[in-house]
């Protein structure tokens, strides 16, 4: 098969590759339908995380099962399956309180951008739609597997809820997700701090009822105007770096709750600044697991349409083009087709 291959910072390359194959009895392959570039594969793109040997790439995926190991029986050969970037058994008892990415036999993906994918945990992992859905639904479902599950933990998180007001820090493909689950708890007010035209669109058409273009003490200080000096119910933080962690904190009202999802690069909190905000602060991989039904029933019955997040459709062969156009923020998200 091929896939994607990263060698140095800058350097993605399309390569043939050995076949996945069954290693353990609760694997299975599935024939990828679709995949993508998620915003934290820039990390190491841009030189920011070690890279080492050149390795595959790529953690979110939807497709088709071609093969099962003995020990799985919820899903089977031709059925289209969703999974998560973390799989999970989804029966010990991290995965039994809702947290399957921190599942005991945890592995975190790392190549799907291929025709083939080998999904260890697959009997607790993966979630078999009741038939084929249609093709304009794959972008959607792929969503759901990382970044609208991402989204999805964020709110969860700062625990939004009715009638409250959210702040979301970040305008990737993760904060705009965000919106939509923001706007799904029911969150009156939606306040989405971007500078991109065309994400504050697309962040409006989700839900999103403001928009702050400041940063830093600039930000903070737009967002507690807007909130009548108190600031947020609940923030959440879909960036990562250590400026998205500090608006965050300090846009969250006394009482109020910061959701942290982008993986932290060079973040620090100050436990005494923190210990008399008052704010709650909870985060961490998204145990995606845990919401992949209800998520994958709200775009099959388009209630949400996530998918809208991939603004660059590429074949596969050119995902170097589709790591090169997000680095260079021409594109929110690319989708690569097989």
């Amino acid at each position: 098969m091929r896939g994607a291959v990263i060698h140095a910072p800058g350097d993605v390359r399309f390569e043939s590759l050995d076949d996945p194959k069954l290693l353990h009895p609760t694997d299975a392959i599935i024939r990828t339908a679709v995949t993508c570039v998620c915003g934290s594969d820039l990390w190491p793109y841009r030189g920011a995380e070690p890279i080492g040997d050149p390795h595959p790439m790529g953690h979110e995926y939807v497709g088709f099962v071609e093969e099962v190991g003995s020990g799985v029986t919820a899903v089977k050969p031709g059925q289209f399956v969703v999974g998560s970037f973390a799989t999970s058994d989804n029966t010990c008892a991290n995965c039994k309180n809702g947290f399957q990415s921190s599942c005991l036999h945890r592995e975190f993906m790392s190549t799907c951008q291929a025709e083939y994918v080998r999904i260890p945990n697959a009997q607790g992992t993966l979630v078999a739609t009741d038939e084929v859905p249609g093709e304009e639904l794959w972008p959607g479902l792929l969503a759901v597997s990382d970044v609208m599950g991402t989204g999805w933990w964020a709110a969860g998180a700062a625990e939004v809820g009715p009638g409250s007001t959210a702040v979301v820090v970040g305008d990737g493909a993760v904060g705009l997700c965000a919106v939509i689950a923001a706007k799904e708890m029911g969150a009156e007010r939606i306040i989405v701090m971007s500078r991109h035209e065309s994400r504050q669109k697309l962040a409006r058409e989700f839900g999103a009822t403001d928009i702050v273009t400041e940063r830093g003490d600039e930000g903070v200080a737009e967002i507690k105007e807007l909130t009548g000096g108190i600031g947020a119910d609940s923030v959440l933080e879909c960036v990562g770096t250590a400026q998205a962690m500090s608006q965050a904190l300090r846009s969250a009202r006394p009482g109020g709750n910061v959701g942290f999802v982008g993986v932290p690069h060079e973040v620090t909190v100050d436990g005494q600044e923190l210990f008399f905000s008052h704010v709650g602060l909870r985060g961490g991989p998204a145990p995606v697991r845990r919401y992949l039904p209800d998520l994958i029933d709200r775009v099959l019955t388009r209630r949400i349409d996530p998918g809208k997040v991939f603004d660059l459709t590429l074949p596969l062969d050119q995902v170097a083009e589709g790591y090169k156009a997000m680095d260079e923020r021409r594109a929110i998200k690319t989708l690569l087709t097989p």
